[in-house]
């Protein structure tokens, strides 16, 4: 089922008496993203995935980029859906959205996966924006995006699905959000920094890194997880920046129990 909630395009998946589960994509913003959970996580969870604002099927104006607007935009949604509060799933963006939600209304997030995230935006993760922006302003959208899946992925799995990834970009590029959109939301990705909040935050977190993810140091999801009261930190050893799209049965491994506890 799709609906457009305040502008936002969402879908569900799974029983309408089961607990809820919100899938929230990381810088890009397509719920697509989770394509890869749907199924394992409807089995036991309502799932809700959306376009965040500004990108996908989502009203593509943007009139505040920041993390802790992300944050409303996931209350958004659980407000007319008649949601009290639900588990949250976040790919770095989406993630520390979800942290900036735990922060400012912890009665509506149930828990957190925290994917590839951080508190404090790392120097070489600062870095790796500054190239992926060069090249937006320099050599624009195709350069950008064709350039996307070395920061997201492990170059064995990117030579495998070469073909795939081409198609995909394609159809990136014809979607594609606008440059101010995408240094908008970069910009408010850099600026986020939640460290002296972290011990304020008594929501149970999973921060979930994989190791050879070469945009977000794995290091900074170990140090979420231990600012947090109730923080558990879990790595996987391989699968990249977007670890749940190239290693889904790991990442199922050790999200749902997270999610289920006791079962």
């Amino acid at each position: 089922m799709s609906v457009v909630i305040d502008g936002l395009h969402v879908e569900i998946h799974g029983a309408e008496d089961a607990p809820a589960v919100l899938l929230s994509p990381g810088l890009g913003g397509s719920g697509g993203y989770w394509a890869p959970q749907v199924a394992v996580l409807a089995e036991r969870h309502r799932v809700i995935l959306y376009d965040h604002r500004g990108t996908g099927r989502s009203d593509r104006h943007l009139p505040d980029a920041s993390v802790a607007a992300m944050g409303d935009d996931m209350a958004r949604i659980l407000d007319g859906l008649g949601i009290a509060s639900a588990a949250i799933v976040g790919h770095a963006a989406g993630g520390i959205a979800g942290l900036a939600l735990a922060l400012k209304a912890p009665g509506r997030v149930d828990r957190l996966v925290l994917v590839n995230g951080w508190a404090r935006a790392e120097r070489h993760f600062l870095r790796c924006f500054e190239t992926r922006l060069a090249l937006l302003r320099g050599t624009g959208v195709e350069a950008y995006v064709r350039a996307q899946p070395l920061f997201l992925y492990p170059a064995a799995w990117i030579a495998e699905h070469f073909d795939a990834l081409e198609d995909e970009a394609a159809h990136i590029i014809a979607g594609f959000p606008g440059i101010d959109t995408v240094e908008r939301r970069i910009a408010a990705l850099a600026a986020f920094d939640e460290t002296d909040r972290l011990a304020d935050c008594m929501v149970p977190v999973l921060a979930l890194a994989s190791e050879d993810d070469m945009l977000v140091p794995w290091r900074a999801s170990r140090a979420l997880a231990e600012g947090l009261p109730n923080g558990q930190f879990a790595l996987l050893p391989r699968g990249g920046h977007a670890c749940n799209v190239t290693e889904p049965a790991a990442f199922a491994a050790a999200v749902l129990p997270f999610l289920t506890p006791g079962t």
